[in-house]
């Protein structure tokens, strides 16, 4: 039996409560709560391993709560949503949810999905066994996932820590778009291979003109760490 702890914010109690059964019978420890207003506090309480949490919600919703999480470290996101807008499918993933599933859904997809997830955030865990990565003059603090440039802490997303991480933690090693997408996203990113670019655009404007240049773009294939 498992003892992964998972939280569901969804409003629609019959919905909660049939992914909450179905969770508990797979072994999950599982906590419900249906109201937005709530969320931010029950995760300090809770401390979940993941959450499934809805857009759309009374009080603060799915993206707002998102917002709110400054870095959700080793916490992983499934977003619900009944929008089949896929501009705000990227905004969920944009703000730090790791997947997403469109309204209605097949259980078993869900619990897939989830043990995916849950099972990829274990293997990034177990690699970090070194707690600290330095690359021209980038210092990675993986426990903490802080990064800093020089002395200067940087203020990254989920997504472009992790970016940054998997880059600096590899030097010279070229990676394609499609390979970062599965390696970041895990998963096939319905938004396409352009969301890498932007990734890479906004950590190398937050590490400034002294490291930008530590990521280096390989034309026609994808980007790398340039070695010390």
């Amino acid at each position: 039996m498992m003892n992964e702890k998972i939280l569901i914010i969804e409003d629609e109690k019959k919905i909660a409560d049939a992914i909450a059964y179905a969770l508990k019978r797979e072994g999950y420890s599982v906590e419900v709560i249906y109201h937005g207003d709530e969320a931010l506090k029950k995760l300090q309480v809770f401390c979940p391993d993941a959450i499934i949490l809805d857009v759309m919600l009374p009080g603060m919703d799915g993206y707002d709560i998102l917002k709110r999480l400054p870095d959700k470290g080793p916490m992983g996101v499934i977003m619900l949503t009944a929008k089949e807008d896929i501009v705000n499918k990227i905004l969920g993933l944009e703000l730090g949810a790791d997947d997403y599933i469109t309204k209605p859904f097949d259980m078993r997809e869900l619990l897939a999905r989830l043990k995916s997830l849950l099972r990829r955030m274990q293997t990034a865990g177990e690699k970090q066994d070194t707690d600290e990565v330095s690359l021209g003059g980038i210092v990675l603090q993986l426990k903490k996932r802080a990064a800093f440039a020089g002395l200067k802490l940087l203020d990254l997303t989920p997504k472009e820590y992790d970016l940054l991480s998997l880059l600096v933690s590899n030097p010279d090693r070229v990676y394609t778009r499609e390979q970062l997408l599965d390696m970041i996203w895990g998963m096939e990113y319905i938004g396409g291979t352009r969301t890498v670019d932007i990734h890479v655009q906004r950590v190398r404007k937050k590490l400034g003109p002294d490291f930008a240049d530590v990521i280096q773009t390989v034309h026609g294939v994808g980007y790398k760490a340039l070695g010390g």
